[in-house]
């Protein structure tokens, strides 16, 4: 892995002297009591402003103010004018604009492109306080309210939708944000050494234009710099005629206009009768660092979803930041370069990160307006960062990467003892350790080489690594540190359980099993029939059978009654109607009932959406006849395949029966044990409305979650639940 300079290693910028805010000031009258004539830079950002963490805002923020500058935020601003974004002044270096701990579309709309109510990150969880595309709309109005400001783009949106990428919501290939935006820089990944570096260099007078070397960031390049070798990935792989070998100092596209190479070409060709000419090149496999991939252009690959989908193929095989090649695409006449990703923090980088002076609460001007997102993680720590298994639906990896970052026991230790001893309404229970994964933590290649040079997706599909070790020693060792400090009654595990690591230590399931699971455990199956399993690249249902064993063996040494609640996704690509029936069936079987069910939902980059937008398998070489992908895009069959996770809803049955029949199982259909859906139709009426009284509230933090409850809890309590009994329902995907 390339070397980087630790983020505590530069210079602190003149205003350090200034000291911490107690928060980051959102207010021209918080910047006069802390002294400030003005800010050197102005964080946007469209969620609301938490001390946090858990926020994008307030790290980045706070990182920057440990580099010495005064950081200020605008948070939510009213975006139909400029006003708001001059609240702050004139920032003195630049603009970071970000959409949030969201892309604002995913936040805005549901699966079935339906506007939300809610927004978790909003006070009172109402929604409507961002715009649609927020990256987009924010940049406009910091240019428009101070021209010559640079504007730095960041944030899962501005990462996911770095490259041309389908965007769900117009169902069409949309153009790079960074041009969208007409932004200056853009980060991607988790961007704290990109930030710092820029910062410092702005600071120091450099001009963005030269920042060119920064890892993660995308800007627009007129030319492949001297010294590179440009390899044309513009077209999909396929036998065709050999072009002449040509200088790999002059960018490919130039080529044929460059009057120098097109003489030597003649040259070579008289010479051919005679003299056979042989040129040596640098290989560009052995000159990584100096090779830049041209994906198709952005006018390509809107027209051809199958080149999109080689595109994206492209993409994800250049994302391990040992080994990763930079990428160019040309959008018109212009050139998006992006640099390869990240190198991932060191353990003290990340100690660093989460030991900043972070007041852990919302900022005052909320006052008592609650925001369900930190309802939700105020009494939880994050203790790594990443994910190595690669599920296609998933935006974790492809945004912080699949190499994990950890935090040391150290770090951990003293945040839980922060919260303990500051956050108001701490009752001794930690709601989670975890992150992006809950045993993910400290797993990693047992080889720092082979680490670097592997392109794989996954680390655990089709199956775990040989060379992954899956030691959980460490884990084990935080849990039982955590349970001993004084004041902590309870530590629990909410974070999604990758559950085929999980079985490879016994006795880490022991331990979970016995000490922190809180009635139920979260797990992820997803699905239980291998064609939809092998597009999301997750491991077979055999796997959450034994974890389930384990499950319950060790639930019953530790004497407690306790219940594994999986997510299921619907309408995965991949997935045919037979392979949500026999979902149905296997939750029917195990007693599952799903209060409310989630349709995979086409996020922009990710390598299901390619699959979605182009029929075709970006996890194999792609071509236009090789293997076609089922994808389920008509509202019927959505509603079908939700139907389907919903089996025992009176309102799903004439569906049901409708399909059952079409498909020749008319046999699933009757009042047996083994069937179905009855024969009979209640009326519907009576049992919407026992739905709607049972329903959760629209602004508290589990509004929008999907539930799952299993036939053998006990029933729902009122007040205070019994000991030992576990939660009657949980949430789900």
């Amino acid at each position: 892995m390339p070397a980087a300079r630790p983020l505590f290693d530069y210079p602190k910028y003149w205003a350090e002297c200034f000291g911490p805010a107690p928060f980051l000031p959102m207010s021209r009258a918080e910047m006069d009591q802390l002294g400030w004539d003005s800010c050197d830079i102005i964080i946007v950002t469209g969620d609301a402003y938490v001390d946090h963490p858990s926020f994008g805002m307030a790290v980045i923020g706070r990182l920057l103010e440990a580099q010495g500058f005064r950081v200020g935020i605008i948070s939510q601003p009213d975006w139909q004018s400029k006003d708001a974004f001059m609240q702050l002044g004139k920032p003195n270096l630049f603009f970071g604009v970000a959409a949030g701990n969201m892309d604002s579309m995913i936040n805005r709309y549901t699966a079935d492109r339906k506007v939300r109510s809610d927004d978790a990150y909003t006070p009172g969880g109402k929604g409507g306080s961002r715009p649609d595309r927020a990256s987009l709309v924010y940049s406009q109005r910091c240019r428009e309210a101070w021209k010559d400001v640079p504007i730095i783009l960041g944030g899962i949106e501005a990462s996911l939708r770095r490259i041309a990428h389908y965007d769900y919501w117009q169902d069409k290939v949309r153009r790079s944000i960074l041009l969208d935006a007409r932004a200056d820089l853009l980060l991607f990944g988790n961007a704290e050494r990109a930030i710092v570096d820029v910062a410092q260099r702005l600071s120091r007078g450099d001009s963005l234009a030269e920042m060119t070397d920064i890892r993660g960031t995308a800007f627009i390049r007129k030319d492949s710099p001297e010294g590179w070798f440009e390899l044309d990935s513009s077209r999909i792989d396929r036998p065709g005629k050999v072009d002449k070998i040509i200088n790999p100092y002059v960018n490919t596209q130039d080529t044929a206009a460059c009057a120098v190479e097109q003489s030597k070409g003649d040259a070579q060709q008289e010479a051919g009768s005679d003299v056979q000419v042989l040129e040596l090149l640098p290989h560009p496999r052995l000159e990584r660092d100096r090779t830049v991939i041209r994906l198709p252009a952005y006018e390509k690959v809107k027209g051809d979803p199958v080149l999109y989908a080689h595109a994206n193929r492209v993409l994800h095989l250049e994302t391990n930041p040992g080994n990763a090649r930079a990428l160019v695409q040309r959008h018109g006449d212009q050139e998006v370069w992006f640099n390869p990703p990240p190198i991932p923090l060191s353990t003290e980088e990340m100690d660093y990160v989460f030991d900043l002076p972070y007041a852990r609460v919302p900022h005052p001007t909320y006052g008592d307006a609650r925001i369900p997102a930190y309802e939700m993680i105020r009494f939880s720590v994050n203790i790594m960062r990443g994910c190595f298994g690669g599920c296609t639906f998933c935006s974790i990896t492809e945004h912080e990467g699949r190499i994990i970052q950890n935090r040391s026991h150290d770090s951990i230790i003293r945040e839980i003892e922060a919260i303990r001893d500051t956050v108001p309404g701490f009752t001794g229970v930690i709601s989670d350790l975890g992150g992006p994964t809950a045993n993910m933590y400290r797993v990693a290649c047992k080889s720092r080489e082979i680490e670097a040079s592997c392109r794989k997706p996954s680390c655990v599909y089709p199956g775990i690594c040989e060379n992954l070790d899956t030691d959980h020693s460490s884990l084990i060792g935080l849990y039982r540190k955590a349970r001993e400090l004084p004041g902590v009654k309870k530590i629990l595990i909410a974070s999604g359980l990758r559950y085929d690591l999980a079985v490879e230590s016994p006795e880490y399931v022991r331990e979970l099993v016995t000490h922190h699971v809180g009635g139920y455990l979260k797990i992820a199956p997803e699905h239980t029939e291998n064609g939809p399993l092998d597009k999301m690249m997750k491991p077979g249902i055999g796997s959450y059978d034994r974890f389930k064993q384990m499950f319950e063996k060790y639930s019953k040494e530790a004497g407690k009654e306790q219940y594994l609640i999986p997510y299921f996704i619907a309408a995965h690509p991949g997935t045919t109607d037979e392979d949500m029936m026999n979902l149905a069936l296997w939750l029917k079987r195990n007693g599952f009932r799903a209060d409310q069910v989630q349709a995979f939902y086409p996020s922009p980059m990710a390598s299901a959406t390619a699959m979605y937008h182009s029929g075709k398998n970006p996890l194999r070489k792609v071509s236009y006849k090789s293997e076609s992908v089922d994808t389920v895009k008509g509202e019927r069959q959505r509603r079908l395949h939700k139907a389907f996770l919903r089996y025992h809803d009176p309102n799903n049955w004439p569906l049901l029966r409708e399909t059952l029949k079409a498909m020749g199982r008319s046999d699933l259909i009757g009042n047996g044990k083994h069937q179905l859906i009855p024969t009979f139709q209640p009326a519907i009426d009576s049992y919407q409305s026992a739905r709607r009284k049972n329903s959760t509230p629209a602004g508290s933090p589990k509004a929008g979650r999907v539930l799952t409850q299993h036939t053998g809890l006990p029933p729902r309590e009122t007040g205070k639940r019994k000991a030992g009994k576990g939660k009657p329902r949980s949430g789900a995907r």
